[in-house]
C-alpha cells in the first residue's frame, strides 16, 4: 500500500546538455518528419539567409528555425499573419533548452496532400510493426554478393558502381534494372526486388549468393521520390531474406522505403560504403594477425626454451638428450611459422584472385558493347543515301532542292537538277512522258 510518509526513490541526476539531448533524442524517434499548418508570426531573415519566425495557432506557438539552403527555395516570401504548411524536423535548442522546429519546406495553405498522404501511410505501417527497430538485421561483414536496384540510366548507379570498384573490387554484384519515378515505379521495383530474393533463398549453380541488397535513387522532389512512398513496396522491403539498405535522395529526403529497410543511408554512395569494407582494411588486419602470430610464437618458444633449461639444470650431464630437445624445437618452431606465413600468402592469393575474376567479366561486357555499336555503325552506313546512287540509281531535284518523284512535277522548260554518285548535272524538261 501506499505510504505518503515513505519518501519515494530518488530521481536521476542529469547534467543540463544531457537532458536536452535525451528530450531531442526522444522528439526525434517520436514525431519526426513532421507537418505543421499554422500562421507565421514575427518573421525575420537574416544577414546569413537564415529565416527565424514562430507559427501559431489558437492553442499553441512553436519556434522555427529556416536554414538558407532550405530558405533559397521558397516561391513566395512569407509574411506575419500568413496561414502556411511546412515540413520539418522537431527538435531542441540546447543553448536555449527551447523546443525548435527545423522547417525543410514551408508553402501557403492548401498545398501539401501529398505530404498529408506520406504521414498517414506512415502511420498505418508503424502501427502494424514494419518500422520496428526489433525485426532489423546487421550488415554482414563481407557479403559474398550484393544485390543493387536501380535505374540502369541513373546517376545513382554510377555512384554506388564507382565505391564499391574503389572499395571491394572482388565482390560481384548483380543488377535488378527498375524504374525509379513514375506511375509505374512501385510495381517496377517490387518485381525486382522479389527477383533478387529469389536468387538470394536460391543461388543457382556457379553464381555468387546475395548476402545485402541495396535500394537506391539519387535526389529530388517529393513527386520525383512517390513512387518510394508505395504501401505495397513497403511491405516487399519487409520480407527480404537478406538486409536491405535503403539509399533513396539525399540526407534531409525520407520515404516509407527508409523507414521499412534494415538501414537508412543518407545517399546512394553512402549505402554502398555501408556494405562494402575497404579491402586495404582487410589486408591490413591480415598483417596485423600475422604480427600477433609471429610475437605469440616466439612467447611460446622463449618459455619453452626456459622449461628446457630448467630440465637441463635437473638431469645434469645428459647434455646429448638436451642438444636433441633443443633442435626438435626448433624444428617446430620453424614449421609453425611456415604454417602462418603460408596461410596469410593463402588469403592474400584468395582476394586477389577474386579481383582477377571479376576483370574478365567488365572486359567482356565492354567488349560487346563494343560490337553492338558496330553492328549499328554498319546498318546506319547501309542507309545512306550515296550507296544507292553508287548502284547506277540518280536523285532529280528542282530548282528548290525537292526531290522529283512524278512526272507532272517536271513541266516542259523546268530546270532539274540530277545527282549522280560522283557530281550532278543541271537539265532542262523538253518532252515529259507518262508511263
Amino acid at each position: 500500500m501506499f505510504d505518503p510518509h515513505q519518501p519515494s526513490a530518488a530521481p536521476t541526476v542529469w547534467s543540463v546538455g544531457a537532458l536536452c539531448r535525451a528530450v531531442a533524442d526522444s522528439l526525434e524517434a517520436r514525431f519526426n518528419p513532421v507537418a505543421v499548418r499554422g500562421e507565421i508570426t514575427g518573421f525575420s531573415r537574416a544577414a546569413s539567409g537564415h529565416c527565424y519566425f514562430s507559427i501559431k495557432d489558437a492553442a499553441g506557438q512553436i519556434r522555427c528555425a529556416m536554414f538558407r539552403r532550405a530558405a533559397s527555395g521558397l516561391s513566395f516570401t512569407p509574411r506575419d499573419g500568413e496561414l502556411v504548411e511546412l515540413r520539418g524536423r522537431l527538435g531542441v535548442y540546447e543553448q536555449r533548452g527551447d523546443l525548435q522546429l527545423i522547417v525543410e519546406t514551408l508553402e501557403r495553405a492548401g498545398q501539401g496532400a501529398l505530404f498529408e498522404q506520406f504521414l498517414r501511410l506512415k502511420a498505418q505501417l508503424e502501427a502494424e510493426g514494419l518500422f520496428d527497430t526489433a525485426r532489423k538485421r546487421p550488415l554482414p561483414v563481407m557479403p559474398r554478393g550484393i544485390g543493387l536496384v536501380t535505374s540502369p540510366g541513373a546517376a545513382a548507379l554510377h555512384d554506388v558502381a564507382t565505391a564499391l570498384q574503389r572499395r571491394v573490387p572482388h565482390i560481384p554484384v548483380v543488377l535488378a534494372p527498375a524504374l525509379v519515378q513514375g506511375v509505374q515505379a512501385p510495381a517496377s521495383l517490387v518485381a525486382a526486388l522479389q527477383q533478387l530474393y529469389a536468387r538470394a533463398e536460391q543461388p543457382r549453380a556457379g553464381e555468387p549468393p546475395i548476402d545485402v541488397i541495396l535500394l537506391v535513387r539519387g535526389g529530388g522532389s517529393m513527386e520525383d521520390l512517390w513512387g518510394f512512398n508505395d504501401e505495397e513496396l513497403a511491405r516487399t522491403i519487409v520480407q527480404s531474406p537478406v538486409p536491405l539498405v535503403s539509399g533513396v535522395g539525399h540526407e534531409t529526403d525520407f520515404t516509407i522505403a527508409d523507414f521499412c529497410a534494415d538501414l537508412r543511408a543518407p545517399t546512394p554512395t553512402a549505402a554502398a560504403e555501408l556494405v562494402a569494407q575497404p579491402r586495404d582494411a582487410w589486408l591490413n588486419a591480415l598483417d596485423q594477425l600475422e604480427v600477433r602470430t609471429q610475437g605469440s610464437l616466439e612467447r611460446w618458444l622463449d618459455k619453452q626454451g626456459q622449461r628446457l633449461d630448467l630440465a637441463a639444470q635437473r638431469l645434469g650431464r645428459p647434455s646429448g638428450n638436451l642438444a636433441q630437445q633443443r633442435l626438435r624445437c626448433a624444428r617446430l618452431a620453424q614449421q609453425v611459422q611456415h604454417a602462418a606465413l603460408l596461410q596469410l600468402k593463402l588469403e592474400t592469393q584468395n582476394v586477389q584472385a577474386l579481383e582477377a575474376g571479376l576483370m574478365p567479366g567488365m572486359q567482356r561486357a565492354l567488349q560487346q558493347c563494343r560490337q553492338g555499336m558496330e553492328q549499328l555503325a554498319h546498318r546506319l552506313e547501309l542507309l545512306d543515301p550515296r550507296r544507292v546512287l553508287q548502284r547506277g540509281y540518280s536523285l532529280l531535284t528542282n530548282s528548290t532542292g525537292h526531290a522529283v518523284t512524278r512526272v507532272a512535277e517536271a513541266p516542259v522548260g523546268a530546270a532539274l537538277k540530277v545527282h549522280l554518285s560522283d557530281g550532278s548535272v543541271d537539265v532542262t524538261v523538253t518532252q515529259p512522258k507518262l508511263l
